[in-house]
This record gives C-alpha cells, sequence and structure tokens, in this order.
C-alpha cells in the first residue's frame, strides 16, 4: 500500500490544504517518494503521519516503511520457498506481488476519495491487523529441523501439505532437509567473503544481481509513485480525473499477475522474463514518442497513453517485479540463500531510490520525455542480458541449476 500512497496523495500534499501546513515542492516530493527505496516498523510510520507531518517527519515515516518493506522482500520469498513443494514454488512466487498491487489498488482508491487522517487511520488499522495475524503462520519446517524440532517440523510440513504426519511423502521430505543441515554444518562458516571465492555461487550473484539492477531501473516503479503526474504529463485531456485513471494500473498489476501464476510452471521462467523486459522496453518508447507528439502540436488518443502505461504496469506485474524473485530462491542454495538476497535485495531498493529520486530533476530540466528514453534502453538490455546469460531454473533441482552455473549456458540441454 505504501508504493501507491504517494501517487494517491500528492495532489493534497502540494495543495494549500497539505497537512504539513504548506505545499510540498517537487523536490520535497521527490525525497518522501524515494525515502521508502533508501530504507526499504510500517506501524510506527503510519503513526508518524496520522500524528505530525511535517516534510521532515513524512520522509522519517516512509523510511521506517522502507526498513520494513526491505525485511519482508528479503524474508517472504525465503519463506515461500521453504514452505512451498517444488512443483508449485513458481506459483506461490507470484502471490507476493499479487497481493502488493492488490494493496496498491486499495490505497489508489481510498486515498482518492477519503482525506489525508482517514486514509492514514487505515492503513495503520491493516498494519496492525496484519502483524497479530503473522503471529498465526507456521514457522518454516527447514528452521524447526536447523533447531532439531524434528516432530514439530513434521507436523508443520503435513500441515501444509495436507497429509498425515505419519505419511511416506512428510518424512522423505523431512530426511532431505536434515541431510542438508547435516551437509551445512559439515561446511566451513560462509561469510560474503567465501560466497566471492566460490566460482558456482559468484557467478549466481552476478547474475541475479544484474538481474535485479534492471528490475529496479525498469520505470514502472516510477509510473506506479507518481501515476497520476505522469498521466497529466502526457499533455492528454481526460473525461475523469487522472487519480481516477491511475485506477487502472494497478487493476492491469493484478491480471497479470494472476496470468503469470496460470503459466509460469507451464512456460518457464526465462521466456517470460525476456518478454516481459521486451513489452516494456516497446511500451517506454511508445510513451516517449506520444510526449513529443503533444508537444509538436500533434493530436494523440486520450487512450493511447494510458494503453501504453497500462501495458507497462501489466507486464511489472506479470513477470519484471516476481520472476527475479523466483528465480533468486530457485537459483541460490541453503547454504548463502540468506546472506545473497540480503546483499542483493539492498542493492536493488538502492537502485530504485536512485531511479525515484532522478524522475522529478529529469522531467523538469530536461524534458517530461527523458526518463522514459532511459527507461526503454533498459528494459531493452535487461531482455538481451536475460536472453544469453540467465537459465532456466523451472522444474529443476538445486543440483542441476548449480551444473548450469558451473558449467555455463551450454551445459542447459543436459538437463531438458
Amino acid at each position: 500500500m505504501d508504493c501507491g500512497w504517494i501517487s494517491s496523495m500528492t495532489k493534497i500534499l502540494q495543495s494549500n490544504e497539505s497537512p504539513t501546513g504548506q505545499a510540498i515542492t517537487d523536490n520535497d516530493l521527490s525525497w518522501i517518494a524515494s525515502s521508502l527505496s533508501i530504507a526499504a516498523i510500517f506501524g510506527i510510520s503510519w503513526i508518524i503521519r496520522l500524528s505530525y507531518p511535517t516534510t521532515i517527519t513524512l520522509i522519517l515515516s516512509r523510511v521506517l516503511s522502507g526498513l520494513s518493506a526491505g525485511g519482508c522482500f528479503i524474508i517472504v520469498p525465503m519463506y515461500v520457498k521453504e514452505i512451498s513443494q517444488d512443483d508449485i514454488r513458481g506459483v506461490l512466487g507470484t502471490l507476493v506481488i499479487l497481493l502488493q498491487t492488490t494493496g496498491l489498488l486499495f490505497m489508489y482508491v481510498i486515498g482518492t476519495y477519503l482525506s489525508y487522517f482517514t486514509v492514514t487511520v487505515i492503513t495503520l488499522s491493516i498494519s496492525i491487523a496484519a502483524t497479530i495475524l503473522v503471529f498465526k503462520a507456521p514457522e518454516s519446517p527447514a528452521f524447526l529441523v536447523k533447531l532439531e524440532k524434528y516432530e514439530e517440523a513434521a507436523e508443520t510440513v503435513a500441515y501444509l501439505r495436507g497429509l498425515d504426519k505419519n505419511d511416506k511423502t512428510v518424512q522423505n521430505v523431512l530426511d532431505c532437509m536434515k541431510d542438508e543441515e547435516a551437509l551445512f554444518k559439515s561446511l566451513p562458516n560462509i561469510t560474503f567473503a567465501s560466497i566471492f571465492k566460490n566460482r558456482t555461487w559468484r557467478r549466481a550473484l552476478f547474475l541475479i544481481t544484474a538481474t535485479f539492477v534492471f528490475h529496479a531501473l525498469n520505470g514502472t516503479y516510477v509510473i506506479v509513485t507518481y501515476a497520476s503526474t505522469i498521466l497529466i504529463s502526457t499533455g492528454v485531456k481526460f473525461e475523469i480525473s487522472p487519480e481516477v485513471q491511475t485506477f487502472s494500473f494497478p487493476i492491469f498489476m493484478i491480471v497479470g499477475s494472476l496470468l503469470l501464476a496460470a503459466i509460469v510452471e507451464k512456460v518457464g521462467r526465462k521466456p517470460l522474463l525476456i518478454g516481459s523486459f521486451l513489452i516494456t522496453a516497446i511500451c517506454m518508447a511508445l510513451i516517449v514518442i506520444m510526449m513529443i507528439l503533444q508537444e509538436r502540436g500533434w493530436n494523440v488518443p486520450s487512450w493511447l497513453p494510458v494503453l501504453a502505461i497500462v501495458m507497462a504496469v501489466s507486464m511489472y506485474g506479470a513477470g519484471v517485479s516476481p520472476l527475479p524473485y523466483i528465480i533468486m530462491t530457485e537459483m541460490f542454495s541453503f547454504q548463502i540463500r540468506a546472506k545473497a538476497m540480503g546483499m542483493i535485495v539492498t542493492v536493488a531498493w538502492s537502485f530504485t531510490a536512485v531511479l525515484v529520486i532522478s524522475y522529478t530533476p529529469m522531467n523538469n530540466y530536461i524534458a517530461p520525455y527523458a526518463p522514459f528514453i532511459l527507461y526503454a534502453v533498459i528494459n531493452f538490455l535487461g531482455s538481451i542480458f536475460t536472453l544469453l546469460f540467465i537459465p532456466e531454473t523451472r522444474a529443476k533441482t538445486e543440483e542441476q541449476i548449480n551444473t548450469l552455473l558451473e558449467n555455463g549456458m551450454n551445459a542447459k540441454n543436459r538437463h531438458k
């Protein structure tokens, strides 16, 4: 929800009725927007926005939200990987982004029709409820095995798979976890230095980090953050307000996420990610062309820029956002998963912060279409990089994926 807060609150924050007591400038707004990514708690952040809204406290509240968001984007994909079966882990991995976009739509709607303080109270209540519900979630079976709580681990596996605790499948899963834990304990202490020294781990780290850089600089996060502002900058006259028009963005992101969930285990991760980057690049290029045409006095159908933006955000929900997280959890072995994911997500949020901070200066001092030229190039390069270097991880074991990483892309045909 916090991702959509800026878009729905921009009109209020930059008006004379701003809760800060004065209209916030474009520069201040860009820092408030990017501070979520700089830090990437929620409860505390909403309390700050409710009790004492100023430019400084709004930035602080977004920083605190970012701390929580950054942790969620590391822990949740790992948790999903550890509790899910291999044949449905891709589907479950898409739910993270599906629920995020659902929250985005909810924030767009309430932010358009309700007051600043009413929105803050509602979101604070949801944060408190979510915190309470987390205590009902089962502990990861792999973590329970690590603590040698084998009985509880078996009960959890049985509960998650809808089986009896004594079922052979449950015992096989538990035995695999015990073997993995025994192997992990036999290895020397894993450090960041040892990750870089190991050729397979180093290659995986480079590939996923590069993928997340393309993901972070993709440009869709800027569209989501500044949705209403970007629609206005296209120069098209709308029969309904831009704030209402932006409702279509998260709706199509949800549709994209649902489509991905339906086909990710059939088509595979790699072709979907290539297609998502490539279609987004085309959409960003179309936005550039339409903005230039508007600037030169040409008439552009009002539905065309909306269609281009909607297609871009649909591809974000259908591939650019969820697939790197799915591939990341599948590519790293259990020994380094936590350390590597923490490092990569930190890098990704750092680049996202740069993306959000840079949008307003580029828009104001170069041209409204300047950022979208950059986004088009980045997405095109992302598609080429994925085509050439990212291995397909669908339906492959960790051993098969490690073989691909050790031998390079030429080894992939051995496991088809």
